[in-house]
């Protein structure tokens, strides 16, 4: 299996798979493919062997079915393109170590990838916190790639440390990090500050991914020029 990454602002990925090789992929993320590679939707893969795997999976963000793309015969190319301006990151997933990924964060993995949900945070404030609350939980042995929105910001936080962070610009972090959810303080801040009620509270030791665009502003920066609907 080989993997390139092409392009800057809309990148795409391209992965060359060997005869019997394969990429799982949510249902709705190929662009493309050549040679003779098979597809099969199906819950049961990505670590989950039965529908509730796959419900918490798909609570996540992660998707209810997934689909599995093998090369049967011969070599072929699956290639994944980015949905957002932003960049794409390969995580090599070994088993002692998992990552907490963005809702839409997970594009593709080889077999051996396990998805489920990531919760580190009381539901209170995980209602309110909106995109920090539910986190997918990338873990299992496998080669993985990630989108996140925008530019990177990586930060290797060490033991003791920690950054407060809008939930909706945290991309990706290791499983040593600690995750929470925490209020804003002063009531002017939290009635006109316009970044909500809640901050994560991220604590090394591990490292951070941050992601510099959202979906949700890009939607909103967009929204001006957009047609209306006539009433």
């Amino acid at each position: 299996m080989r993997a390139t990454i092409t392009g800057t602002t809309l990148p795409v990925l391209q992965i060359e798979l060997a005869a019997g090789e394969k990429v799982i992929a949510g249902p709705d993320q190929l662009s493309w493919l050549m040679g003779p590679v098979e597809m099969n939707t199906t819950t049961s893969t990505a670590g989950s062997s039965g529908l509730w795997g796959a419900v918490t999976r798909a609570i996540s963000g992660g998707g209810l079915f997934m689909t599995e793309f093998e090369a049967r015969g011969g070599a072929g190319v699956v290639a994944f393109a980015a949905q957002i301006p932003g960049t794409i990151h390969e995580v090599q997933v070994d088993g002692g170590r998992s990552y907490m990924v963005h809702h839409h964060g997970f594009l593709c993995a080889s077999a051996g990838v396990e998805l489920g949900t990531g919760v580190q945070q009381s539901l209170g404030a995980g209602i309110f916190g909106g995109e920090g609350f539910v986190l997918q939980k990338l873990s299992g042995r496998c080669t993985a790639w990630v989108e996140l929105g925008g530019e990177t910001v990586i930060h290797e936080l060490q033991a003791g440390q920690s950054m407060l962070v809008h939930p909706g610009h945290i991309g990706m972090f290791e499983d040593s990090v600690h995750f929470e959810m925490t209020t804003v303080r002063g009531v002017k801040n939290m009635m006109f500050g316009g970044d909500g009620l809640f901050l994560a509270r991220l604590s090394g030791p591990g490292k951070v991914w941050l992601q510099t665009l959202t979906a949700p502003k890009l939607a909103h920066a967009l929204a001006p020029y957009m047609p209306k609907a006539e009433r």
